[in-house]
């Protein structure tokens, strides 16, 4: 690991997704969670803060950086949750089949190598009725803004951690064996169009 990955991504991604449209946007989704939840890539723990805890009855947190983990743990402190922490990543969970009422997915399906894999695994853990919570950056529709997110994208990944801005999100997860119950999607405002078309609703398998 080198050291801007160390000590200096950690802190770049924590401001980038903890901007204003994107916490109003963790707003309209996070509260939807209930029962036993999954959170994939916890991150810095930017979610934690709207979930309603009333309807929570357990919260894992899957994630493979220990830093951004450790961020994750302060903020659990703060908002006195008791959160279960993983260090994994999400292509081989190493929690049991049929478990989790609801699995949250915010801003991550962009960075996992595997996103297909991982939402697989996601559908392994989650129980016959559960859904998959999800609210992700993504391929925009508009074609001349695909163009640059395809120029881009190379480079865009170096610098944040292996973020891709051109991933077909309903596809993804579509292909992955879920069904879209339902899903809004727009560009963000205040948000470069190449990083800002998000796709958000929940899934359940087929």
């Amino acid at each position: 690991m080198s050291l801007y990955e160390k000590y200096v991504l950690p802190k770049f991604l924590n401001c980038a997704c903890g901007s204003k449209p994107v916490s109003y946007q963790r707003k309209k989704v996070v509260p939807l969670a209930e029962g036993k939840v999954l959170e994939i890539g916890i991150g810095s723990g930017l979610n934690l803060p709207f979930y309603d805890k009333a309807k929570i009855d357990e919260i894992w947190g899957l994630d493979p950086s220990e830093e951004l983990s450790e961020m994750a743990k302060q903020v659990a402190d703060e908002e006195s949750m008791e959160v279960k922490f993983i260090s994994s990543g999400a292509e081989d969970i190493p929690l049991p089949d049929n478990y989790f009422d609801c699995v949250l997915v915010t801003y991550t399906m962009c960075t996992i190598p595997e996103v297909q894999r991982a939402n697989q695994e996601i559908r392994r853990v989650l129980k016959e009725d559960g859904k998959m919570i999800f609210c992700e950056h993504g391929e925009a529709p508009d074609q001349n803004i695909r163009k640059w997110q395809n120029r881009i994208n190379p480079f865009w990944g170096k610098l944040a951690g292996g973020c891709n801005i051109n991933r077909k999100i309903p596809s993804l997860i579509q292909d992955s064996g879920f069904d879209i119950i339902e899903m809004e999607e727009m560009y963000l405002p205040n948000t470069p169009k190449i990083a800002g078309y998000n796709y958000w609703g929940y899934a359940v398998s087929k």
